[in-house]
C-alpha cells in the first residue's frame, strides 16, 4: 500500500450494483465530527505547532476498522426539539453556515458535535454562564452522565437543562462537510468542526469503538499516511492537510469562516473498462479499478 488509504475490497461490487440499479442508495444521517486541537509542544513549552486529538477505530469495527478519525457521531432527533441554553453566534447563523433548513436542525447538529466531543474524548465545550466552561468532569456523577448519553438514555438537551449549563458554540466553527458514497449501505452527511481544548480538561479514550487515542501534529500524521502507517478515510485525511497550515488553533478557528462547506461527494463512473472513483476537489484520492479486480 502506498499510502494509508482505506478502501474496501467491497466497493467495485458496490459500485457495479448502484451503476445497474441493483443497488438503491440509503439516505444519508446527519452527522457531526470534531478535530479538537491544542497547543504543541517545543522544547517542554507549549508554543509548537498546534496537535489535533484522534482515535484508532478498533480493528472489530465494520466499518473503517483500524483507521484514525476523529470524536464524532450522529445527530439525535431529541436535540432539536427543544431551545437548549446557548452561547455564541445564534442559531439563526449556525443554520446558514451549515446550509440547513432552520435553527433546529442547526442546533441538533451542533448538539451532536459538543456531545459527541464529550462521550468519546471526555472534554465538554459548555459551562454554566455563557462565558465559561466547566473544569473536572470526571467524577462518578458526570461519567453517570456520559455513559447515559453514549446509552441515548439522556438526550444531550436533557443532559444540559439538568446541570443547568450553556452549549459554547462560539468555542466550535464549522470546517468540511463530506457526505458518504452512495454505494455504502450506511450513509453519513457529516459536518467537520474544529475546536480548541477548553483551558483544564484534559482528553481520554472514553470510546467503546477505539483501541488507543492519540494528540498528533497534522502535518506529522498526514506524513505518516503518506508513509502507510496510519490507516484513514479521504475525509480525514483531507482536513488534516487542510489544518496543517496553520500555526495555533486560534489562528485555525480564525480560518474556519473560509473554509468551503460545499458536500463533497465521490463519484463513480465507468472509462475504458476500469472503474474511476473520485471524490471532486481532491484528486488524490482518484482510484482506477480494473473490471473484476478490487482496490
Amino acid at each position: 500500500m502506498a499510502n494509508g488509504q482505506w478502501y474496501p475490497p467491497e466497493w467495485p461490487d458496490r459500485i457495479r450494483a448502484l451503476a445497474s440499479g441493483e443497488l438503491i442508495p440509503a439516505t444519508p444521517r446527519r452527522a457531526a465530527t470534531v478535530m479538537l486541537l491544542r497547543d504543541g509542544e517545543q522544547a517542554g513549552v507549549l508554543n509548537g505547532a498546534p496537535e489535533v486529538h484522534m482515535l484508532r477505530r478498533r480493528a472489530s469495527m465494520a466499518f473503517a476498522g483500524g483507521a484514525y478519525a476523529y470524536p464524532g457521531g450522529g445527530v439525535d432527533p431529541r436535540d432539536d426539539d427543544h431551545l437548549v441554553r446557548w452561547a455564541g453566534p445564534t442559531r439563526a447563523s449556525w443554520a446558514d453556515r451549515l446550509g440547513v433548513d432552520g435553527e433546529a436542525e442547526a442546533q441538533a447538529i451542533v448538539c451532536a458535535a459538543v456531545r459527541e466531543t464529550y462521550e468519546e474524548a471526555g472534554v465538554l465545550l459548555a459551562g454554566p454562564t455563557p462565558e465559561t466552561v466547566v473544569g473536572d468532569t470526571t467524577g462518578a456523577d458526570w461519567e453517570a452522565d456520559r455513559e447515559a448519553l453514549v446509552a441515548r438514555d439522556l438526550s444531550f438537551a436533557q443532559f444540559l437543562d439538568r446541570r443547568g449549563l450553556h452549549l459554547r458554540s462560539d468555542l466550535l466553527a464549522a470546517w468540511a462537510r463530506w457526505i458518504t458514497p452512495e454505494f455504502e449501505p450506511k450513509r453519513y452527511d457529516t459536518f467537520f468542526f474544529v475546536a480548541a481544548l477548553p483551558e483544564g480538561q484534559r482528553t481520554r479514550n472514553a470510546s467503546t469503538e477505539a483501541d488507543r487515542t492519540v494528540w498528533i501534529r497534522p502535518a506529522d500524521a498526514a506524513a505518516r499516511y503518506d508513509a502507510g502507517e496510519l490507516l484513514m478515510m479521504p475525509p480525514t485525511i483531507a482536513t488534516l492537510r487542510a489544518l496543517s497550515g496553520h500555526a495555533s488553533p486560534r489562528a485555525a478557528l480564525d480560518a474556519a469562516p473560509s473554509q468551503d462547506l460545499t458536500p463533497v461527494l465521490a463519484q463513480a463512473r465507468m472509462a475504458d473498462g476500469e472503474l474511476v472513483l473520485s471524490w471532486p476537489g481532491h484528486d488524490e484520492f482518484t482510484k482506477h479499478i480494473a473490471s473484476g479486480s478490487t482496490p
